[in-house]
């Protein structure tokens, strides 16, 4: 699906593109390289890697720990929404990371790692916070935070272009989608702790209409409602469908619930003439 992307560490911020984390020995030959990061992402790597459990795990890393103050609301109620989809943040010694890369968001084990070299900036420091934040609020668009997959949340469309073309000098073609948005929310206060919260509350796909072709994607791998009708009163009720029956099957939670409904002559429920998959219901609620 083009909207739809599978990956196994989602672009590092400022240059973006990291490859797909090895399994490596913890004595590493050469740092600040791929293979360095992908030891920590998959947790071989653990000297110098930290927990963050508030932003105080952070500032009190530096000097300048006052100045952290003005941000500490946003960074704390986006960690919170974090840890309550199962997202956990680190603090890690620059020697895992390329260079230039500030932080990283690992689809697999939905952990970010910031970089403590660049953190000492609260600017900074939330810049990145917010871009991999939204990383994460991406991989719950599409579907759960437990598979490997992100989703656009926002119409490319709604993107503002100057960040579009920033992100085109940086990150390879068929990241743009992805990272563009993301670019976008690094620079935006509360953009991402809003779309985190909303992951944290389940209603993703009611605060973010998701775009065609992901909803087609959530519906195909059963993470939106199908609809099926049971119709009444009428056995031409393809033609005439007055009064019928409606079922709405939540195949994850394996919950149903169903109201009746009325409507003219010639109505179409289904949004773009679609047959859905017929379910064994087992369960009414």
């Amino acid at each position: 699906m083009k909207r739809v992307l599978s990956l196994l560490a989602v672009c590092a911020t400022l240059h973006g593109f990291t490859a797909a984390p090895a399994i490596a020995d913890p004595e590493i030959k050469n740092w600040k390289t791929p293979h360095s990061m992908g030891c920590m992402m998959l947790g071989e790597c653990t000297d110098g890697v930290d927990e963050v459990f508030s932003l105080l795990d952070v500032s009190h890393e530096y000097d300048n720990w006052e100045d952290f103050t003005p941000v500490a609301n946003e960074f704390n109620n986006m960690l919170v929404s974090l840890n309550q989809v199962g997202v956990k943040v680190f603090l890690a010694d620059e020697k895992y990371f390329p260079e230039g890369h500030r932080g990283v968001y690992h689809t697999v084990s939905n952990n970010f790692f910031l970089n403590r070299k660049f953190m000492d900036s609260p600017a900074t420091l939330m810049m990145v916070m917010r871009h991999e934040g939204w990383h994460a609020a991406q991989d719950c668009m599409a579907g759960t935070i437990d598979n490997s997959m992100i989703a656009i949340i926002l119409p490319e469309e709604d993107v503002p272009p100057i960040w579009r073309e920033m992100v085109k000098r940086t990150y390879p073609a068929n990241a743009v989608p992805w990272e563009a948005e993301a670019t976008w929310a690094g620079k935006s206060e509360k953009m991402t702790q809003d779309a985190l919260e909303s992951c944290a509350r389940g209603s993703m796909w009611t605060d973010y209409e998701p775009t065609p072709l992901t909803r087609e994607w959530l519906e195909e791998n059963n993470y939106l409602p199908h609809i099926e009708y049971e119709y009444e009163y009428n056995p031409y009720f393809f033609y005439y469908p007055q009064v019928h029956s409606h079922l709405h099957y939540h195949p994850k939670t394996d919950r149903i619930h169903a109201h009746y409904h009325k409507h003219g002559y010639g109505h179409r429920h289904h949004r773009v003439g679609r047959k859905h998959k017929g379910y064994k219901f087992h369960h009414s609620h």
